[in-house]
């Protein structure tokens, strides 16, 4: 209940307070369940939200959207206050927003991949520290290539490609392997078929929208519904993780202020800190340490202190321990831890009381104004002005739905990431391989053609070649059968012609002696004729003329002879 500037939490026989001032140095609520604890929260949440403070809580058993509305008065509930000699109490509601990874009992709740994280997703998929180490190089090759990780099928393909160029990847950024790009594929498609892709996306989350005030300056008190969501605790953890994470690094420092200007308050508190990895552990505690000079108070809401690793713990110094039961040496031991983290009262021992604490008792030790723990008290804790349970159905999402911020949440966003970059470059690289697989088979075919044209025309050369060499032989056969038959005929020419020759000189011979003959016999007769005269006394011719006449009828002869050769040779007679 906020009062005379301070948060009054509880009574034992004197007001306990939280310094508004001192809020901010984180805090603890822890108990066996049915203690208190849930209405301890509520209690200082409604008094965080009165002097304008934003607070994020998480509704585990689904029993805090009673915030919204003012609680009921009974009998009991008169006695509580007039125990409490509260004078001016009333019952009212809170400025609530109510926010549902799931988008059923609240505003959906997306955050995107890229802004989750390697060492934060490796936690939700349960990767080994090889698999982390791959998981990031995935990472580190979409931001080199500028290639946004927004929701799941962006990590999918991210990893696709990776894994398809692992070889190229590997020289530039270090060994990965396809077993290890295998394992996180199928990590990633178990936390898909468990809803997880609900959980990535945009619009992402904007933790400045849950640092409001309504109108009337009172912060809001942003409920994540998680009946759901708590049964997958790494799923919750990471998630409430990432949001401490991204206040520490989006807010500014301020230093110490009068009140703080968030409280995160983590219930179920150990599902944080179960198997975490060394380096994440590490990087909460120096986040919960550095993160209260940004004005963000963190509040851990647990069964036992133990629950929380020590380092943690040595920074939560607003506690209120409600009872804890030990039966066994283990309990016992955290009873004493518990007991020892608190300044010690002589009044009574520590230890002691939290075990005899009744329900809605606690141990309680805030900080003075000088950030000193105050000596522990045994006190009741004030009842919650607010609904104790859950608000009906239909006020919840009448509240829902007139929000402001529904409109802004309600509908994803899928603009262009990995996915739609990647299966474009993939298209393009199909279109590009069926192109060149077509260039190729026309190339191929275009080669094939070619050579078969060329195989067609040397075998057309060869048979022209082939044609002309027999064509050439047989024109030389031709020509030496025509140079032979020309011979042959020359020769038979020069034989007939030297038979014709010698045929003539024959001839002439027999003309010459047909002629000698004649001119014998003519001489011959002229003689005998003239030896006949000179016996007889007749006429005698001289010798001149006997020789004139034996020429006269030589030549005659010949003459005639000449004569029937030309003849013979007009008519073809050779006779």
């Amino acid at each position: 209940m906020f009062t005379d500037n301070k948060i009054w939490m509880a009574q034992s026989d004197k007001r306990l307070f939280l310094l508004p001032n001192m809020a901010n140095r984180h805090g603890l609520i822890a108990g066996a369940t049915g203690t208190g604890k849930t209405i301890t929260m509520k209690v200082m949440a409604e008094s965080f939200s009165e002097m304008g403070v934003p607070v994020f809580l998480a509704d585990i058993k689904g029993d805090l959207t009673g915030m919204c509305k003012p609680g009921k008065d009974s009998a009991d509930m008169q006695a509580r206050i007039q125990r409490f000699g509260i004078e001016d109490f009333s019952f009212h509601g809170y400025p609530t927003r109510f926010w549902d990874i799931f988008g059923e009992i609240g505003h959906p709740v997306r955050v995107t991949v890229s802004s989750m994280g390697p060492v934060l997703l490796a936690r939700l998929l349960g990767l080994t520290e090889i698999q982390t180490g791959v998981l990031n190089i995935v990472f580190k090759v979409a931001d080199d290539n500028g290639l946004l990780l927004l929701d799941l099928k962006d990590l999918r393909s991210m990893l696709q490609f990776v894994g398809e160029n692992r070889a190229e990847f590997t020289v530039e950024y270090g060994n990965v392997s396809a077993a290890s790009i295998g394992a996180i594929q199928r990590a990633l498609l178990a936390f898909e078929q468990e809803g997880g892709e609900m959980f990535f996306g945009e619009p992402e989350l904007d933790i400045s929208d849950w640092m409001a005030t309504d109108v009337n300056g009172r912060g809001y008190i942003n409920i994540l519904s998680s009946q759901k969501l708590i049964q997958s605790p790494t799923v919750y953890a990471t998630f409430l993780l990432w949001m401490l994470s991204e206040l520490f690094e989006k807010l500014p420092e301020v230093g110490d202020l009068d009140k703080p200007k968030m409280i995160f308050f983590f219930d179920e508190a150990h599902f944080l800190f179960s198997d975490m990895p060394k380096a994440l552990l590490q990087k909460i505690v120096q986040v919960v340490k550095l993160i209260r000079s940004k004005g963000v108070g963190v509040y851990f809401i647990t069964q036992s202190p133990s629950d929380i690793p020590g380092d943690v713990l040595a920074q939560l110094s607003n506690r209120v321990q409600h009872a804890l039961r030990a039966y066994t040496p283990d309990e016992m031991k955290a009873v004493r831890a518990a007991a020892r983290a608190f300044r010690a009262n002589p009044a009574f021992k520590t230890e002691e009381a939290i075990m005899e604490l009744g329900v809605g008792e606690a141990l309680v030790s805030f900080l003075d104004e000088h950030g000193i723990p105050n000596l522990v008290e045994r006190a009741n804790i004030l009842p919650p002005q607010s609904l104790m349970g859950a608000a009906g159905e239909e006020e919840v999402k009448r509240i829902i739905y007139a929000d402001e911020l529904d409109e802004k949440y309600r509908e994803g966003v899928d603009r262009e990431s990995a996915y739609e970059i990647l299966t474009r470059a993939a298209v393009e690289l199909e279109k590009q391989r069926a192109e060149a697989a077509i260039a190729a088979a026309e190339e191929a075919a275009r080669l094939k053609a070619e050579a078969e044209a060329e195989k067609q025309r040397l075998k057309e050369e060869a048979a022209a070649e082939r044609e002309r060499i027999r064509a050439a032989a047989a024109a030389e056969k031709q020509r030496l059968k025509e140079e032979a038959a020309a011979i042959k005929a020359a020769e038979k020419e020069a034989l007939a012609a030297q038979k014709e020759a010698e045929r003539e000189a024959a001839k002439k011979k027999r003309i010459a002696q047909q002629a000698v003959t004649t001119a014998a016999s003519s001489v011959m007769g002229a003689l005998s004729t003239n030896i006949i005269n000179a016996a007889t006394g007749g006429k005698t011719s001289s010798a001149q003329t006997i020789a004139k006449r034996a020429a006269r009828n030589a030549l005659s002869s010949a003459m005639r002879n000449s004569t029937s050769s030309i003849i013979r040779g007009l008519f073809g007679n050779k006779k």
